[in-house]
């Protein structure tokens, strides 16, 4: 057949794709006995039995599982994944994980004039199945919504957010799964991107804090410098008189990266006083060894680094 012969008008199939998780980590006589125990499970469903005696089932291998492909009803591929479920119970050496959604599809032929099948929908049941893992029926939001509209399906559907996936394609998903069946847990890919977010969100603001709070403190500073003068040195100078010396910050938390933070709101303390013309500024080496000192005798300090004014702060 001709590609010009061949059926290029889209057709919305109900897909479920599975794959077994750790394939590639098993012999390839292991890989070969687990997928054929996969294969008959799946040939033996009653869901695929129905599809197929209808004419209207695909079943294409991907390698470490199998994409289905079916044309009836959106329910076609959950129930399926339900079924293959509940038969994998008695083979705990089987794992898989599945990914289901609704979507455009176009039937081709291949290279050696075999059926196949190509299309976004089954890309993005793909991308659906790899953000699972083991045990997981994950659903596109697409599909989910109109698993919703049944009420013996709506009270399993758990919405999970957005996910980035390959390219940077954000897809809405749903967990599907009660009692037994299916994986409860939050996808360990929706974790790990919630963490780099979160991660990324916490810089920035500490950046953004880092700069407000280092500017209200030098503002602090000069109003301190007008209002109270304190600790005058017992040499009296005019060195002395524009001292000041800027303490290392407490932190009040077990996490190191609040040391980081205090250390560097310290630094960026000194290098804005610095700036300020009329200040002498005691360099951040000669106040480091106050750091650890539980009760300062300010007075004293004051003596020893012939300076007037002190700032001090906390990190909480």
């Amino acid at each position: 057949m001709f590609p010009e012969e061949q059926n290029l008008e889209p057709e919305i199939a109900h897909i479920l794709s599975i794959d077994v998780v750790g394939y590639s980590k098993l012999l390839v006589n292991q890989q070969i006995e687990l997928l054929n125990q996969l294969k008959r499970i799946v040939r033996e469903t009653k869901c695929s039995c129905a599809a197929e005696a209808s004419g209207r089932l695909i079943r294409l291998p991907t390698g470490d599982g199998m994409v289905l492909l079916f044309f009836r009803s959106p329910e076609e591929p959950l129930q399926c994944a339900v079924e293959i479920s509940e038969a994998l119970q008695p083979h705990p050496e089987i794992k898989v994980r599945m990914g289901a959604h609704s979507g455009p599809v176009n039937m081709i032929e291949d290279v050696n004039d075999r059926l196949n099948v190509a299309g976004a929908g089954v890309n993005v049941a793909q991308r659906v199945l790899d953000s699972g893992d083991a045990g997981h029926i994950l659903l596109s939001k697409r599909l989910a919504n109109d698993l919703a509209e049944y009420s013996h399906w709506r009270p399993h559907l758990y919405d999970l957010g957005e996910c980035v996936v390959k390219h940077g394609f954000k897809l809405q998903l749903v967990n599907f799964h009660r009692d037994t069946i299916g994986n409860p847990a939050r996808p360990q890919r929706l974790q790990q991107d919630e963490a780099s977010a979160g991660r990324e969100v916490k810089a920035a603001s500490r950046h953004r804090y880092f700069w407000l709070g280092g500017v209200m403190l030098v503002l602090l500073a000069a109003a301190a410098l007008t209002f109270f003068p304190r600790f005058v040195p017992k040499q009296g100078s005019a060195a002395a008189d524009r001292g000041i010396a800027v303490l290392p910050f407490k932190n009040w938390n077990d996490d190191s990266e609040e040391s980081y933070f205090a250390d560097g709101v310290q630094g960026e303390i000194l290098t804005l006083l610095s700036k300020v013309a009329a200040l002498k500024v005691i360099s951040r080496t000669s106040v480091m060894r106050y750091s650890n000192a539980a009760d300062l005798d300010l007075a004293k300090v004051a003596e020893e680094l012939q300076v007037r004014y002190f700032l001090e702060g906390s990190v909480q």
